[in-house]
């Protein structure tokens, strides 16, 4: 009988343990507190104008077409990774090339690029991953167009794509 007496006085500590362990105790050392709402945001405000800066100006670039301006915009390493179209091109000279090859070869136009609906979630201070949509309008009034996701790391030259993943619609 000692036996059930101890089973039935333990079974209420038991389910009582893990509440005690989820609350905080005064002698409990609580971690150090993190910047305030306003640094972050500004930082975050930073680091977002910094990157739609980086976008508008790759937009400019190829409304011009200038596509080694509009390449600005990424890692010029050849680390860098573009997905498309079911192909991975590695590097940035490979990925140039083959813009160039797509959009300046013989009898092939640029036409005209707008971003559309840009989400930029900055993940760190130096990360951060945009989604988005992109367009082209032609000559001929098509208007092909898809998907995007982009990595950006803060480098040392500031804010570049290092990772983008485009899909066509």
């Amino acid at each position: 009988m000692n036996r059930y007496w101890m089973a039935l006085l333990l079974v209420p500590l038991l389910f009582a343990a893990p509440r005690q362990l989820l609350q905080p105790s005064s002698s409990t050392p609580q971690p150090p507190a993190k910047a305030s709402g306003q640094e972050r945001t500004h930082a975050q405000a930073e680091a977002e104008a910094d990157i739609k800066h980086l976008l508008t100006a790759q937009v400019d670039a190829w409304n011009r077409g200038d596509l080694e301006g509009f390449m600005n915009g990424y890692w010029q390493s050849p680390d860098l990774i573009f997905f498309s179209g079911g192909t991975t091109t590695q590097g940035w000279e490979p990925t140039l090339a083959r813009y160039q090859q797509r959009y300046k070869g013989q009898g092939k136009e640029m036409g005209k690029l707008d971003f559309q609906d840009l989400k930029i979630d900055v993940l760190g201070p130096k990360a951060a991953v945009v989604t988005g949509k992109w367009e082209l309008v032609m000559s001929d009034g098509k208007k092909p167009g898809g998907l995007f996701t982009l990595i950006l790391k803060k480098l040392p030259a500031g804010w570049h794509i290092v990772h983008d993943h485009t899909s066509g619609g």
